[in-house]
């Protein structure tokens, strides 16, 4: 128990850690240039100790199960060798881990209030649970087969920058904001130790080569899957919520308050995880057929996990999404955008470098690449493309351009620059594109990119206030790749990069 508790304050310090950043960089902004608290900000604070809180119950609950239990699951399978067992276990893991993901869940909840229904949360995050799935056992497939990832990348770039050219205005933004959440908090830890093992156990395969990649695989599909759902959602005319009116009176409702309300909202997350909790029991004891190590601790860990999504959301909508919008319509009273782009880059970037799944995945690259790689720099070049990204992202809310020709553009950047840069980051580097973005940076930027499109006239938030995230998932693979490619030069002078 006293072990257990340590755990959690570790928690609880690493999550307030990880808010650290979005706080110097917000009081800054407000005491040297605002130099005004803003309305509501004694609840804002509020909502940050509470998201705060519920991130370090919610982690402390993976730990406790579902991280513990699906590593075992993975490695008994790997041990089976049978390859449809591990496609089909893969699909499971992946499918109820996006399920769960509290980042798409308010990603969701906010598409669907905005565009007044028309988007339905539920559906939009079966869509992309389903799209996950395909995308592990897909990526089994491949580790076993050995097969190049750029191949696998190229190819469905190309898809989504064709999708993207005939999906409506209305849910570009929203499929690649969605593409970038899928891989959080509780799906990146899951997915990149399924890869890496895969890669460790099979002999002739190499962990940096063939075991990254299964990230990036799930920024991917979701991409193309929601887009599709989006060219069936709007192929009928209909009206399209401009959302700021949307947005105000869900600014004004009062946040959850009662028992009975407080009840509902936890069946809400229980209903949320239990296709998690479904998937390990099943394959724990109808295809293994082995009992649970420790069923108390791991029933424990769900059952924080589920209090730990309850507090996350109320933090948010108390927190983080008014935050992202005062400081939007704060900034945008001065006579020039200078601030406000100003203000992007910096929380991309401060953000970023605390991002703990950046750390981790920094760490497991330098110790695979055997010398080729510095994890400092890795953090350093990803925090520069977030930034970066958000920046351009923000441009194009401001001018009011539209996102189709953004996005393409930067993925035929990133599909020239697969094919030029060495072998050995592709799969990294289209990983890390997936892990930039936290489950305390997702909401934080997306409340940014909604405040501005609501607060500009002529924007409508539907079509302009989504897509910073999608940004911010593009940038570092086109710094990651860019850094490669010169080291290769340099190293290598007139050399061709392998």
């Amino acid at each position: 128990m006293v072990e257990q508790f340590k755990d959690f304050l570790h928690a609880l310090a690493h999550a307030l850690r990880n808010l650290l950043p979005i706080i110097i960089v917000v009081l800054a902004f407000q005491a040297l240039l605002l130099r005004e608290w803003p309305e509501g900000g004694l609840s804002m604070a509020l909502g940050l100790l509470i998201v705060a809180l519920g991130v370090a119950l919610f982690l402390q609950g993976l730990e406790l199960s579902i991280f513990p239990v699906g590593k075992r699951l993975a490695n008994q399978f790997a041990r089976r060798g049978s390859m449809p067992l591990l496609m089909l276990f893969g699909f499971a893991i992946g499918f109820s881990a996006v399920i769960a993901e509290p980042a798409l869940i308010a990603v969701a909840e906010q598409a669907a209030m905005i565009s007044e229904g028309r988007i339905d949360a539920l559906t939009l995050r079966l869509i992309e649970a389903s799209s996950v799935g395909l995308v592990m056992a897909l990526g089994v497939f491949r580790v076993i087969l050995g097969h190049p990832l750029h191949w696998y990348m190229i190819v469905g770039y190309v898809i989504v920058v064709m999708v993207t050219f005939f999906a409506p205005e209305e849910i570009v933004g929203l499929a690649y904001d969605s593409g970038g959440v899928t891989t959080n908090i509780v799906t990146v830890p899951l997915i990149a130790a399924l890869g890496i093992g895969l890669a460790a156990s099979i002999r002739g395969r190499n962990p940096l080569v063939d075991g990254f990649g299964l990230v990036a695989l799930a920024v991917m599909v979701p991409m193309i899957s929601v887009q599709l759902y989006g060219i069936l959602v709007y192929a009928d005319p209909g009206t399209l919520a401009g959302g700021a009116e949307v947005l105000r009176a869900e600014a004004d409702a009062a946040p959850p308050a009662g028992w009975v309300t407080m009840i509902l909202d936890l069946f809400g997350m229980l209903r949320d995880v239990l296709p998690i909790i479904l998937v390990i029991l099943f394959f724990q004891y109808a295809v293994l057929r082995h009992p649970l190590a420790s069923p108390l601790r791991v029933g424990v860990g769900f059952a924080l996990v589920i209090v730990g999504l309850y507090a996350f959301v109320v933090g948010l909508k108390l927190g983080l999404f008014p935050i992202g919008q005062s400081m939007a319509a704060q900034l945008i009273g001065f006579d020039t955008w200078l601030w406000v782009y100003l203000f992007a880059f910096c929380i991309g970037f401060a953000t970023t470098m605390a991002e703990p799944a950046l750390i981790a995945v920094g760490q497991q690259a330098e110790e695979a690449a055997a010398g080729k790689i510095q994890g400092n720099v890795i953090r350093i070049l990803v925090a520069l493309g977030v930034a970066i990204g958000i920046t351009i992202g923000v441009h194009r809310i401001i001018s009011g351009d539209s996102i189709h020709y953004y996005i393409i553009g930067g993925y035929v950047l990133v599909i020239l620059l697969t094919a030029l840069a060495p072998r050995y980051i592709v799969a990294l580097a289209f990983d890390l594109g997936g892990v930039t973005t936290s489950e305390v940076t997702v909401p934080l930027v997306t409340a940014l990119g909604i405040g501005l499109a609501s607060q500009i006239e002529g924007r409508n938030v539907l079509i302009d206030g989504f897509g910073l995230i999608a940004f911010a998932s593009i940038f570092p693979i086109v710094t990651v790749m860019s850094y490669a490619i010169v080291m290769e030069r340099v190293a290598k002078p007139g050399g061709k990069t392998r």
